[in-house]
């Protein structure tokens, strides 16, 4: 009498990335998850500070008629990555081309040709927005990439995209008014102290 073959637990196969961090959305509403370089990173809601930096840097955007014609400027917009076939970001505010619907690529995510800037400002996850997301926005080409960095009292400004990064990356002190490229499509100036200012908690 031979032995019957004994199977192990049934396995499932592992979920697809992003059908992963579609159910992390699910089971943690207003989350962020993004997936850069094949990993799935979560960050919880922002706080209140966040948000303010946010709308003190709409104001020159807008003051400069970036949300116009030719161009619009946006919150919380997707950008398909080419670092994986599944990555993707959520930058916290972007200026892309006017004709962005036309790039939509999947998973409400936008082909990076669109962009003309991306911004993050920085959470307790510092870490993704200073070094991982350097490399991702540099290989997707993006051509100015700027970081309010609440941890350090800096503001950073990146461009000239290459291989692993950016070739320019200008550091920002209080104090200092900046510029950024003409590539973006009007001339706006931040102030820095001003910025960072707004992300500081009151009180």
């Amino acid at each position: 009498m031979s032995a019957a073959a004994v199977e192990g637990p049934h396995r499932p196969e592992p979920l697809p990335l992003l059908e992963e961090a579609n159910k992390l959305m699910d089971q943690h509403p207003g989350y962020r998850v993004e997936i850069i370089g094949g990993v799935i990173t979560v960050a919880p809601p922002s706080d209140f500070p966040h948000s303010r930096v946010l709308t003190k840097l709409m104001k020159p955007f807008l003051a400069a008629g970036l949300d116009g014609e030719e161009t619009e400027v946006g919150q919380g917009v997707g950008v398909w990555l080419p670092t994986g076939p599944e990555d993707y970001a959520i930058p916290d505010l972007v200026v892309v081309d006017a004709d962005i619907d036309d790039h939509v690529i999947e998973h409400n995510c936008y082909d990076p040709v669109a962009f003309r800037l991306v911004l993050e400002v920085t959470s307790s996850n510092y870490n993704n927005d200073l070094r991982n997301k350097v490399a991702a926005y540099a290989e997707a080409k993006i051509p100015v990439y700027v970081i309010v960095n609440r941890k350090h009292g800096r503001v950073h400004v990146l461009t000239d995209p290459a291989a692993g990064g950016y070739d320019t990356h200008r550091v920002h002190a209080p104090g200092e008014q900046i510029t950024l490229p003409d590539s973006i499509g009007a001339k706006v100036t931040l102030d820095v102290a001003e910025l960072l200012a707004a992300g500081q908690h009151k009180g």
